[in-house]
């Protein structure tokens, strides 16, 4: 049973969902405004390297969004198949690891800025210095640690497996998929 945002959840959702669907409504934007100057004869130089930076922005921050939610890939057929000891493991192991990916990517994202800052690195085409597009590292590795902190708290029973023989959980009021009671021809 998910448990209702805290502050911090709701700092997290906020930030990182409205963020990344920003970028990828500037991603349809830029592209549009690609496609009609082209259309009209007069292509702007910079949409293609516009959307190839706001994709990246936007892949870091639903990133952060899926730890958020739990959506994060796991290994779920090898922790199955493990012993019951091991298993109860599961949680401890999700959350030590996947913090340390996002302290070392956060590490690597600053160094990064860093360097971009140090030899004063602009984009091709974009009046925008490199660290402002590598930033998002360092932004959504911070996002990812504090959304994995809320899920912990929001949606424990998400992120551990059932124990065996115990049937998962299913919301019957609330069903995943949609059928209209249309006939077909």
């Amino acid at each position: 049973m998910a448990h209702q945002p805290s502050l911090l959840g709701k700092f997290v959702k906020l930030t990182a969902d409205f963020a990344a669907g920003a970028t990828a409504a500037g991603i349809l934007i830029v592209v549009l405004v690609q496609v009609v100057s082209r259309l009209i004869g007069s292509p702007v130089s910079w949409s293609e390297e516009a959307t190839r930076y706001l994709f990246v922005w936007m892949v870091f921050l639903g990133l952060a969004a899926g730890f958020r939610t739990v959506e994060s890939a796991r290994v779920v057929v090898f922790i199955a198949a493990i012993p019951g000891v091991f298993r109860r493991l599961a949680v401890p192991i999700y959350v030590i690891s996947s913090i340390l990916f996002f302290v070392l990517m956060g590490w690597t994202g600053l160094s990064l800025v860093n360097l971009q800052i140090m030899m004063n690195e602009e984009t091709a085409t974009l009046p925008i210095p490199m660290w402002v597009i590598g930033l998002i590292m360092p932004i959504s590795a911070i996002l990812a640690i504090l959304a994995i902190f809320e899920s912990l708290k929001t949606n424990r029973d998400l992120i551990a497996l059932p124990e065996v023989g115990v049937p998962p959980q299913v919301d019957l009021e609330e069903p995943d998929v949609y059928v209209s009671k249309g006939h077909s021809s």
